[in-house]
């Protein structure tokens, strides 16, 4: 059973970075893509970021250049990288394991001055 628990969200001004991390238990970890989906208020949720078991990663095109995703294997975590960060940023923010069909409960981001 893979469980994943997203931390690191928070309150930003424009132009500021967050690091989201999301740390997964069970065995598949490593085996497994991950992506990052957002949610806003009243909006469908969307792929933000995916990294591939062996670090090849892509990119939604409204964070191309601002986000980046990382991943260490041995710590079964997964990073979110956020800079230049804009209003429209905001959201809540999930990861998901597509081999095990799980997702984490989502940390919230908001992007304000």
């Amino acid at each position: 059973q893979v469980q994943l628990v997203e931390s690191g969200g928070g309150l930003v001004q424009p132009g500021g970075s967050l690091r989201l991390s999301c740390a997964a238990s069970g065995s598949i970890f490593s085996i497994s893509a991950m992506d990052w989906y957002r949610q806003a208020p009243g909006k469908e949720r969307e792929l933000v970021a995916s990294i591939t078991p062996v670090g090849s990663t892509n990119f939604a095109d409204s964070v191309k250049g601002r986000f980046t995703v990382s991943r260490d294997n041995a710590k079964k975590t997964v990073y979110l990288q956020m800079n230049s960060l804009k209003p429209e940023d905001t959201a809540r923010y999930y990861c998901y394991s597509p081999f095990g069909r799980v997702w984490g409960q989502g940390t919230q981001v908001t992007v304000s001055s």
